[in-house]
């Protein structure tokens, strides 16, 4: 690669700094032979791959083995896709700038249904063939995980091996595994595939096979040869203060959505909300102790230089040690200007430490996430909050010093009548007046409000999305109905969720879909700006694919679904 060309073209598109690397923490290895060389790749732009803790993690954890090295690659914006093309220069990695082609493994991290088409798009701007029966046994082996990878068929036709659950150890396994049939001279990607199927966790789609009704649902779903275990049993680390988690964090050149140092201090969820998927593949729940969290804050802020600590989870208000920790911390970092912080502080079910949380951390915002304004609803999807201590919780909050409140709520709950959706009006009115007993003043509100996903391995997960029509109609039945003007209602794009349940409720006939997708230009689409409907209906129409078969049809109790074959310990 002409390195001075490349500097010049860099300067010639917005945030250079998203494809040159050379940060702080970053790591550097001399390419040698004997060494597996591993692609981390995040599809979508270096702002949001940068705060994904799942790839902070395995960075460090390849990185401290000498046999590895491990580098980064995001998907480029549009302006540099165009400049990679016009200059038919392959995509790179960050560190070396190396092509994707030439690492023996190119892992990617599926956080979201509607990042797929940038999947693709990253293997085909880096010289990868992008269907992977068509790869040659010398192209690299392309793997998944992730909570996408929970349904991983949709994206059977692309991706060679997926590991489903934690990835701390079945990484280093992989990569072990490449590095012993590499010393053997034995690296055909068939001999790979096999080996990788042995370990658990792993799913590798093309040793399976798929038999349809004439309705297009499942008749059987197999193993393709003999000793290919039946079902994908998920991975589970099953102590945090055991596992890796790195210190070294990697700090960016630009602002990132997260900048700030991430520490993770409980994995999983200990509640069952019906509808939530990341409870029910993160199962179970495991804390890390605060004597550990301690250690690797004070070890990472030595090491970042982080002026704002965040304390990460599903639900860290959940976490049984949080308020000692928060303590801890304050004390510890006193008088070094460092705040701690609990995103999207979920504070309805630990009301009883609400006035400490609230006066020793950072004001980030202030969540609650009633759901639903129903409470026969709320508890039909297990959620189970009593609304006369959340009041209480809010005027708390009020006389500390908030003044902005963010609700969640969903609609298109199964069973959801018109009186269920004017509840949640009635519930956002009655949260912004809570202000007004402590200063005279209404609570300014925003509510986002976003449509059902019945997303696999939930509870919820054979039931039918509501058709965007009917989800219009319940838009214009909440609009119409609110009366305040400090509130506002924020609703995700029906038209991005439709696309998002087909695709995560799908099998591998979608493959084609998204593949054609890509080709009609589809990238970015879980950005809101970019994301583009007619592409997608159009890519379905010319396939002769109901997108409705996947998002809108409820799945009988017999029916064997697309994710059937992967075992999660808990459900």
């Amino acid at each position: 690669m002409d390195t001075q060309k490349l500097e010049e073209l860099l300067l010639t598109v917005r945030k250079p700094a998203r494809y040159t690397g050379g940060e702080w923490n970053a790591v550097k290895k001399e390419w040698t032979p004997d060494k597996v060389k591993i692609l981390l790749a995040f599809p979508d732009v270096y702002e949001i791959g940068m705060s994904n803790l799942g790839m902070k993690i395995l960075y460090g954890i390849l990185n401290r083995r000498d046999d590895c090295i491990c580098e980064r690659v995001f998907s480029p914006w549009s302006d540099f896709e165009t400049v990679l093309r016009d200059n038919k220069i392959e995509l790179f990695s960050l560190e070396s700038r190396k092509a994707v082609k030439d690492f023996d493994i190119v892992g990617f991290s599926l956080a979201y249904e509607l990042s797929y088409t940038n999947v693709i798009n990253i293997l085909d701007l880096g010289g990868v063939t992008k269907r992977s029966a068509e790869r040659s046994d010398d192209e690299p082996l392309v793997i998944a995980g992730g909570p996408a990878s929970f349904n991983p068929e949709p994206m059977a036709d692309f991706i060679d091996a997926f590991v489903i659950g934690d990835g701390e150890e079945a990484a280093v396994e992989i990569a072990e595994a490449v590095k012993d049939l590499k010393a053997k001279g034995q690296r055909t990607r068939k001999e790979l595939l096999r080996r990788l199927s042995l370990i658990k966790g792993v799913y590798v789609p093309s040793l399976y096979k798929v038999e349809y009704n004439e309705d297009g649902t499942i008749q059987k779903f197999c193993p393709a040869e003999e000793g290919v275990p039946e079902k994908i049993e998920k991975r589970t680390v099953e102590d945090l203060d055991e596992v890796f988690y790195p210190a070294d964090q990697i700090v960016p050149n630009i602002e990132v959505v997260h900048d700030r140092l991430a520490i993770e201090i409980m994995r999983g969820c200990k509640h069952s909300c019906a509808f939530c998927q990341a409870q029910a593949i993160y199962r179970p729940c495991r804390e890390r102790s605060n004597g550990r969290i301690m250690d690797i804050a004070r070890e990472a802020y030595a090491k970042t230089g982080y002026d704002e600590i965040s304390l990460l989870s599903l639900s860290s208000v959940d976490h049984s040690g949080l308020k000692g920790l928060i303590g801890e911390m304050n004390c510890g970092f006193a008088g070094k200007a460092v705040s701690i912080a609990v995103p999207s502080l979920r504070i309805e079910d630990k009301l009883e430490d609400l006035p400490f949380l609230i006066s020793k951390v950072k004001k980030s915002g202030l969540t609650f996430a009633p759901e639903s304004g129903s409470e026969s609803l709320r508890k039909s999807i297990n959620k189970n909050i009593a609304i006369d201590k959340l009041f209480k919780a809010l005027e708390e909050s009020f006389r500390a010093g908030w003044r902005h409140v963010k609700l969640y709520f969903m609609i298109g709950l199964p069973g959801e009548t018109e009186e269920d959706v004017l509840k949640i009006d009635e519930l956002i009115y009655k949260v912004s007046e809570a202000r007004r007993p402590i200063d005279g003043k209404t609570a300014n509100v925003t509510a986002s409000i976003n449509a059902l996903i019945p997303k696999p391995h939930t509870r919820l997960e054979r039931s039918a999305m509501d058709s965007i029509e009917t989800l219009e109609k319940k838009r214009a039945l909440l609009k119409g109905s609110m009366r305040s003007k400090f509130v506002e209602l924020d609703f995700h794009s029906f038209y991005m969720s439709y696309i998002e349940a087909a695709l995560a409720r799908g099998d591998r006939r979608l493959g084609p879909v998204i593949s054609e997708a890509w080709k009609r230009g589809a990238r970015f689409d879980g950005w809101g700006d970019l994301f583009n409907f007619g592409i997608w209906s159009g890519s379905f129409g010319s396939l002769g694919i109901d997108p409705g078969f996947y998002a809108s049809r409820e799945r009988g109790q017999k029916e064997i679904l697309p994710w059937d074959f992967i075992l999660l310990r808990s459900r």
